[in-house]
């Protein structure tokens, strides 16, 4: 899964390897940053009411700057995260279970498949999976709505993103009584205790909330239907969907508050600002990248009667 970048300036990105240089392949990565880590400032605490009038949608938390330097960042942090990526899938190999899971919930234009453009674009494509999820077939439709969300899950050594996710389970029907209301609230424990589960087994997961305002999603939906290139990303469900706002908005409430855990909490990420949202939903993955830490593997065979049987081959 190896990929080779190279940063601006031109020097190689990637972790050295024994006998080319580095004393040490794991000491390419950097050191945590000082200071409060993002996702301290952005989660949202588990069990507690959840209120998003309280939260600025254009406010820019854990960040001071401008836009130039946030995209400088996001290169940067780009960087760092490939190489863990690497390491992730080494470990893999060696028979470590951990993966990693990206959950993207957000009203529409709040940008969530503009985060998967950012978020991906310095990952080795090899070791993503990447899925959207809208409406159900008749197929997911005639199992457990849990069903086709575990076979797009991340295999051990993957990083995982999702469009959308189970969440949508509990969304949609709450807002539109598509099924009846004791039915989306055993719903809300089977998700907190199916994400539990897969946290114990080794996914870690990480639930962020694009928060947009309401006027700049209209702005954004504006933009849509202004540029022909845009239009395929707008149908009239939108603005059926946006009359709907304050429901959505306290189903999204309920949901955040009620499926949030220990083990696998929410954030909340203002995403009126497309150039924070990156930065954050960037930081928050390499948080959690460097949290797992993974290790590349020892080598499993006798270094040097290999470098002697290479030397012999001549």
């Amino acid at each position: 899964m190896k990929q080779e970048s190279v940063r601006r300036d031109g020097s190689p990105v990637g972790p050295g390897r024994p006998g080319d240089g580095d004393a040490d392949p794991e000491r390419s990565i950097r050191p945590a940053d000082t200071g409060p880590a993002l996702r301290d400032l952005l989660r949202l605490p588990p069990g507690e009411p959840v209120d998003l009038a309280v939260h600025d949608t254009s406010a820019t938390p854990g960040f001071t700057g401008d836009k130039a330097r946030a995209a400088d960042e996001v290169e940067e942090m780009g960087e760092e995260a490939a190489e863990l990526q690497e390491r992730l899938h080494a470990a893999s190999t060696a028979g470590d279970r951990r993966r990693l899971l990206l959950v993207l919930q957000g009203m529409d234009t709040s940008g969530k498949g503009g985060t998967v453009k950012h978020v991906i674009s310095r990952l080795n494509p090899a070791g993503c999976r990447i899925r959207g999820f809208k409406a159900p077939t008749e197929e997911e439709r005639s199992r457990h709505y849990l069903w086709r969300i575990g076979q797009a899950l991340p295999m051990a050594g993957e990083i995982g993103i999702f469009d959308r996710s189970h969440y949508e389970d509990v969304l949609v029907p709450r807002v539109r009584n598509l099924v009846p209301a004791e039915v989306v609230e055993r719903r809300y424990t089977e998700i907190r205790w199916w994400e539990e589960s897969l946290v114990a087994d080794g996914l870690t997961v990480v639930k962020v909330f694009l928060h947009i305002g309401r006027e700049e999603q209209r702005e954004r939906l504006l933009k849509r239907l202004n540029r022909p290139d845009k239009h395929w990303k707008f149908t009239p469900d939108d603005i059926a969907d946006r009359a709907l706002w304050p429901d959505y908005r306290q189903a999204y409430e309920v949901a955040m508050e009620r499926c949030s855990s220990e083990a696998a909490p929410w954030y909340l990420v203002p995403a009126d600002r497309k150039w924070y949202r990156n930065w954050a939903v960037g930081r928050l993955l390499l948080e959690h990248l460097r949290e797992i830490d993974p290790r590349y593997p020892a080598a499993d065979f006798d270094l040097d009667d290999a470098r002697s049987r290479l030397g012999a081959d001549s």
